[in-house]
């Protein structure tokens, strides 16, 4: 196996850390089509090499502070000006501490969000780029920054002033949101449920820094066992002998489509000449707009394809991504990719419009459909991963049962889209047999049923599953 390094050395102040000598594993990199074939021809067996792949960086980060200096790090705290987190802060320490955006330390300096905003990557010390999409920043109003005046550390506390972490060698610097939404998002109109959440009336400094997290993040709500870190990914593909690992990102159920597209992903795998591909089942469990699906519905339907056979738990790992949503298509989905190189996966699988949505004022949707992949297979930074378009799949009423979508017989496929999905479970009506598995889609079923209006007209908020 390939050894991967594990630190909790903060990187120098207002630079990425010097990487030396990275280890690349061969990269197959796929066009832009539907197909699987890639862009050279491949003999029938590769020569593969064992071991996951390398982190961004080299080294996968670790901010937590030892438990044995955790007491210490609390009597600092104590003395320092506080800045307090808003739940979706909070998320963002989650992802930063556990490595999934390594190499960064912590969030953004004004260096770090103008790179990711204009070139989408990280320059290292060694001239070479990681890549970055998205801002990991931290906003604070006029008030907060006269608080904390000429102090080089913060602490930052929750919403109950619990104490999260540290912020060290703090640079604060002025908050460019229109510049900041325009290019993440490529629009500024009104609606982007991210913005509307947590720019529009956020403060208008940005306060970037190094993380000395305290303790691990936990959210209490029956779901941590299914949050490993990077680390703990990794340790579980070696534990499998995994010698490639395929990603596959969600924010909703699963319908035997998507089985059939993982499924058939790990076939191919086989025949390229891997022994033992491992699935990374690994909805995103941060930040959602309102009429996504519940966390812990979702994660409920997860368990119910895997009880019902429709996945194999042999070869399937489940866990939560803690990332928070953007909807911002294909410079999102470069985020959601390079996350994943780090819990160390080889292997993702993209596609139609991913990380996207409707354009929140006119009737189209936000962005190209097929943007998204083409990204993917350019983005700097992303050279080592190999990307997995989606063959389309549809429901196949000839066979009953989704299959992949023939052209030359189009009059047999009938495509069920989320808003007819979601009419029929809140109508208590079942799907075409063979569309989802029958315990995930009486999940479904139970989670629409607990959104019936009361008798006052309102709508109940989502409980949890």
């Amino acid at each position: 196996m390939a050894s991967t390094i594990f630190t909790q050395i903060p990187f120098q102040s207002n630079s990425l850390n010097k990487i030396s000598n990275t280890h690349f594993l061969p990269s197959f990199k796929l066009p832009v089509s539907l197909s699987f074939k890639p862009r050279t021809a491949l003999p029938k067996r590769l020569s593969i090499r064992a071991g996951l792949i390398e982190p961004d960086g080299g080294k996968l980060v670790d901010l937590h502070v030892a438990e044995p200096e955790r007491e210490l790090k609390k009597l600092e705290a104590a003395s320092l000006p506080r800045v307090k987190l808003t739940e979706i802060d909070v998320q963002w320490v989650h992802v930063l501490s556990e490595g999934w955006a390594s190499p960064l330390t912590g969030f953004m300096r004004e260096s770090e969000l103008l790179q990711t905003l204009h070139f989408n990557s990280l320059r290292l010390g060694d001239g070479s780029f990681v890549n970055m999409s998205v801002p990991i920043v931290l906003a604070i109003d006029d008030s907060q920054k006269a608080s904390v005046g000429e102090s080089n550390s913060v602490a930052l506390v929750d919403s109950d002033d619990k104490l999260i972490a540290i912020l060290t060698d703090i640079e604060i610097y002025k908050h460019p949101k229109e510049e900041r939404i325009a290019r993440t998002w490529g629009t500024t109109a009104p609606g982007l449920p991210y913005v509307e959440e947590t720019i529009k009336n956020s403060g208008n400094w940005l306060i970037g820094g190094d993380l000395e997290v305290i303790e691990p993040i936990k959210y209490n709500d029956g779901l941590d066992r299914f949050r490993l870190s990077p680390i703990d990914l990794r340790r579980e593909f070696e534990r499998r002998n995994a010698d490639a690992v395929f990603a596959f990102q969600l924010r909703n159920p699963v319908h035997n489509g998507h089985a059939l597209l993982m499924t058939d992903t790990r076939r191919r795998l086989l025949e390229m000449g891997y022994e033992n591909p491992i699935l990374l089942l690994h909805p995103l469990g941060g930040y959602t707009k309102a009429d996504d699906v519940p966390l812990s519905w979702r994660m409920k339907q997860h368990e119910k394809v895997l009880e019902d056979g429709v996945l194999d738990p042999e070869t399937t790992v489940v866990s939560i991504f803690p990332s928070p949503m953007h909807y911002a298509g294909p410079t999102e989905v470069q985020w959601h990719a390079k996350a994943r190189i780090n819990a160390g996966a080889n292997f993702y699988i993209v596609g139609r419009d991913p990380a996207g949505m409707g354009h929140p004022v006119e009737k189209r949707d936000l962005y190209d459909a097929d943007h998204g992949k083409k990204v993917l297979s350019m983005a700097p930074g992303l050279e080592r991963l190999n990307i997995l378009p989606f063959r389309v799949a549809a429901y196949d009423k000839t066979q009953g049962k989704m299959a992949f979508f023939d052209p030359s017989r189009a009059q047999d496929f009938l495509f069920i889209s989320g808003t007819k999905m979601r009419t029929l479970a809140k109508n208590k009506e079942n799907p075409p047999a063979g569309f989802m598995c029958p315990g995930g889609w009486q999940v479904l079923v139970e989670y629409y049923d607990s959104l019936t209006p009361l008798e006052d007209g309102r709508i109940p908020e989502p409980v949890a599953a």
